[in-house]
C-alpha cells in the first residue's frame, strides 16, 4: 500500500491566516516550523488509482504537489482519484469535495449523519449535482474491497470504525447527536497484507478502538491539541479540546500514554493544530513524542506497507 499525506494541519492550516501564535510566527519566519496543509491521505494498492482521505480546503494545491495524482495523457480530462472516504462532515475534511467538482461523478464514503449535515445543512449535494454530480456510499463495518468507478476492485479492503464524537458546528437536525458523526478508517492491502488505521478524530478511545490500535502496520492519530486547555491558555478562544471532540495527546489520559506501549512501526500523529507545540522542531514536547516512539506528521510523508 502506498500511503501520501496529503497534508497534516487541522483546520486553518499552518500558519493560519488570522494568527500570531507562536508556532505561526515560527511557520511565518523560516524557523523550526515547517508549514502545512489541512489534512488529507492518499493511498493506493498499485501507484495508479488512488483514493483520498478526507478531502481538505488545500486539495488543489496537494493535488499539483504530488504527481501521482495529476491526470494522465488519455484524455482532455481525467482523475486518479477513485473516492473520497470521509472520516466526519467538518470543514476542513469535506471543503475539498466543492473543489472537486469539475470532474466526473464524485463518490464518496460518508455515514447517513455525515451526508445529512452536508446535504440538508450546507446543501454539498445540491451544488455538486449541478456540476459533476455525487454518488453516495455507505460505509461497513466489516471489511469490504474498495472498488474503483469501474466496479473492479482496487487491491485494498476498508472497515468504517464507529468513534464517539460531536456533529460539525454548523449542523441543525435534530438527530445530530445521532450514531454516525465521527467515523475512523482501517485499510488493508489485499496484496502485502499491510494494515493502516486512520483516525484523525477522537474524542475518546473506545474499548473496540483500543483493541484495533496494536493490530496495524501504520497508525496516523488525532494530534489537533498538546493539552487540554491548549486555546484557552494561548486566549485564542474558549473551547477546551473535549469540546472540540478532540483527546489531546499529553496529560495522564492523554494520547501519547497509550500510543508509547503500541509496537507499531509507524506511530504518526495528523490533524495538528497550530497553536500545538509538536510541531516546533526541538521543543519539549516534539521531543516527548519522538521518545514515545511516535512521529509529528509532515505534507508529503510516504509510507509503503
Amino acid at each position: 500500500m502506498h500511503i501520501h499525506l496529503l497534508g497534516t494541519a487541522a483546520g486553518g492550516g499552518v500558519p493560519q491566516w488570522n494568527c500570531y501564535c507562536a508556532v505561526c510566527r515560527e511557520a511565518r519566519s523560516g524557523g523550526r516550523v515547517r508549514p502545512r496543509t489541512q489534512s488529507s491521505v492518499a493511498i493506493s494498492a498499485d501507484g495508479k488509482s488512488w483514493f483520498l482521505l478526507n478531502a481538505s480546503p488545500d486539495i488543489r494545491v496537494q493535488i499539483e504537489n504530488f504527481p501521482a495524482l495529476h491526470p494522465a495523457n488519455r484524455g482532455a480530462r481525467n482523475s486518479p482519484i477513485e473516492a473520497v472516504l470521509a472520516t466526519n462532515a467538518d470543514l476542513d475534511h469535506t471543503l475539498g469535495l466543492l473543489l472537486l467538482r469539475e470532474g466526473e461523478k464524485l463518490r464518496v464514503h460518508a455515514t447517513a449523519a455525515v451526508r445529512r449535515a452536508l446535504s440538508e445543512d450546507l446543501s454539498f449535494a445540491s451544488v455538486l449535482n449541478s456540476f459533476c454530480g455525487m454518488e453516495w456510499i455507505e460505509p461497513s463495518k466489516a471489511s469490504q474491497a474498495l472498488l474503483r468507478r469501474d466496479g473492479s476492485e482496487s487491491g485494498l479492503f476498508c472497515e468504517a470504525i464507529p468513534l464517539p464524537g460531536k456533529p460539525p458546528r454548523f449542523s441543525k437536525a435534530a438527530t445530530a447527536t445521532a450514531a454516525g458523526n465521527v467515523m475512523g478508517y482501517r485499510i488493508v492491502d489485499k496484496r502485502t497484507g499491510g494494515r493502516l488505521l486512520f483516525l484523525p478524530d477522537v474524542a475518546a478511545l473506545t474499548e473496540a478502538a483500543l483493541q484495533m490500535l496494536a493490530d496495524c502496520d501504520v497508525l496516523l492519530f488525532d494530534g489537533t491539541f498538546w493539552t487540554e486547555n491548549e486555546m484557552r491558555d494561548q486566549e485564542l478562544g474558549k473551547l477546551s479540546a473535549s469540546d472540540m471532540g478532540h483527546l489531546p495527546i499529553s496529560g495522564p489520559a492523554g494520547s501519547l500514554k497509550t500510543l508509547a506501549q503500541l509496537s507499531v512501526r509507524h506511530k504518526i500523529y495528523t490533524h495538528i493544530n497550530n497553536t500545538n507545540p509538536i510541531l516546533i522542531d526541538g521543543s519539549p514536547e516534539a521531543a516527548e513524542v519522538a521518545a514515545a516512539g511516535c512521529t509529528v506528521g509532515r505534507d508529503g510523508m510516504e509510507i509503503e506497507i
